[in-house]
């Protein structure tokens, strides 16, 4: 059924048609000045360039964990370890509490679809001298409390465009609280891998000083039997006590692992110690997605995504603002000679409505616009970059894998050589054939073939790590408190 026209109302129902107009202008969607928000194209391509060289696609059944991506890695350790960053990570909670304001600030804006209401009670106390009455002087003491409204109608939208910029708003802390945990975890989980490669780093050299203290027997063992001279000896002696003093040394990165760990989950470092264990052969196979979907999987793109409605809605109001401000005011009280009870016969009330234009500024309101539109426009090129950084993030990633993996298999190949040629040459030494210094030279080349190796499955543990946070987790924009949810008005109740 359709509303009758407003014109065709008779004189005597001016009040009804200004009534009408009321509602119309506070309930329907179309007086809402400025542009409706539609999310601005993104450069995307077909597929990561690096994906095309032997990197699988994931399948639906492949997709990382909601939450839990980290069970890629089947550590139980690091699982309880990231588990606890949403729980006790201090920047995480700042981040909660961030988003916590954020609605508020949007329960704020929707507070301005009501009539503000207040209330006051006066007494007057009234005297008047016998000079006055004829000789008589008289008292009067009048009572008067009073209800006092103001409503500004929203007819042009302003305010519901105030409501969708905050809504949106909210969204943008929504992910920025989602990144902020990413980012933490995937901190947690980097730090993680360098404690157990340094672990690992130990080990190995703790496994250099037994063969080390070896060859020193075996020179030893030559030098009392007059073969070579006591400089073997004492080079021996060198390499076993340098080796010592690097292994000790590992424990100074080891303890800034383990403490960077302990405040990332919200601990102090003398709460947390982590029984060394050596780093895992190398990471699993992460999947990838399709670049399309990067769009709707990183927490940071949905925080610039979201930015845009946010600004978009401001733009609304800045119209909005060039339209008259429509106010209804109104009064309700009682005026009588006792506090209680209220005589109905001394009611007293008013109602006034109000419209407001600027009529000359000097450009501020034209200026106003113009700072919102180009302020969208900023955030558009932003959001478009912020995508651009995401592939690049996971390019950057898909390569480093695909490289150093070809790495490793190289580096375990010399270590396997190196291991031979030592043995080689420590038969041949006590056999009188070479110097000492080619076994010394064999030895080192060994070791350094090993760290290599070491620090590349390291570098692969952390790479998988950074594609999986350029991946965005296992989260997703769906996972986004709803923009229809977070602008619902809420039930009015009395404070606390």
């Amino acid at each position: 059924m359709s509303l009758p026209s407003l014109h065709s109302l008779p004189r005597s129902g001016a009040r009804l048609r200004a009534i009408i107009c009321l509602f119309v202008g506070t309930t329907l969607n179309a007086c809402t000045m400025g542009p409706d928000y539609v999310r601005p194209a993104a450069p995307i391509s077909p597929h990561f360039k690096e994906a095309k060289n032997g990197w699988k696609i994931a399948d639906p059944r492949d997709a990382l964990d909601r939450g839990e991506w980290w069970g890629i890695y089947r550590d139980t350790r690091l699982s309880s370890l990231l588990g606890q960053v949403e729980i006790s990570n201090q920047n995480v909670k700042a981040a909660l509490e961030s988003y916590h304001n954020a609605v508020a600030l949007i329960r704020e804006a929707q507070a301005n679809y009501f009539p503000t209401v207040t209330n006051s009670y006066s007494a007057t106390y009234a005297h008047a001298g016998s000079g006055s009455s004829g000789g008589q002087s008289t008292t009067a003491v009048t009572y008067n409390p009073v209800a006092n409204m103001t409503w500004d109608i929203d007819v042009w939208g302003r305010i519901r465009r105030q409501v969708e910029s905050q809504a949106a708003a909210a969204q943008v802390s929504a992910a920025d609280l989602q990144n902020a945990k990413l980012s933490e975890q995937a901190a947690l989980a980097t730090a993680y891998f360098d404690l157990r490669a340094a672990d690992s780093l130990k080990a190995l050299l703790d496994r250099t000083i037994v063969a080390y203290k070896k060859t020193l027997t075996i020179t030893q063992n030559q030098y009392k039997a007059g073969v070579v001279s006591k400089a073997d000896v004492i080079t021996a002696e060198t390499q076993v006590l340098g080796t010592e003093a690097q292994a000790i040394n590992v424990g100074v990165e080891r303890a800034q692992f383990e403490h960077a760990i302990a405040v990332l989950i919200g601990r102090p470092p003398a709460d947390l110690s982590l029984t060394p264990a050596d780093l895992a052969g190398y990471p699993p196979q992460i999947p990838a997605t399709v670049p399309s979907e990067l769009l709707e999987r990183r927490p940071d793109i949905a925080a610039a995504e979201r930015q845009l409605q946010e600004e978009n809605a401001l733009i609304g109001v800045a119209v909005a603002n060039f339209y008259p401000t429509i106010n209804l005011a109104g009064a309700f009280g009682f005026a009588g000679a006792t506090p209680l009870p209220i005589s109905a016969a001394a009611e007293a009330w008013s109602i006034a409505g109000s419209a407001t234009q600027t009529i000359f500024d000097g450009g501020l309101l034209a200026a106003d616009l113009a700072a919102a539109r180009a302020t969208y426009a900023q955030n558009v090129a932003s959001y478009r970059q912020t995508v651009l950084t995401a592939f690049e993030q996971v390019e950057d990633e898909l390569a480093a894998l695909r490289i150093q993996k070809k790495q490793a298999a190289k580096e375990a190949q010399a270590v396997a050589a190196a291991r031979e040629a030592v043995q080689i040459y420590l038969n041949q030494y006590q056999a009188g054939t070479v110097a000492f210094t080619t076994v010394v030279i064999a030895e080192a080349t060994q070791l350094l073939d090993e760290e290599n190796l070491l620090t590349t499955r390291q570098n692969l543990f952390i790479a998988s790590v950074a594609l999986i946070e350029a991946l965005g987790g296992g989260w997703d924009a769906s996972l986004l408190p709803g923009l229809d949810h977070l602008s619902k008005v809420p039930t009015i109740t009395p404070p606390l």
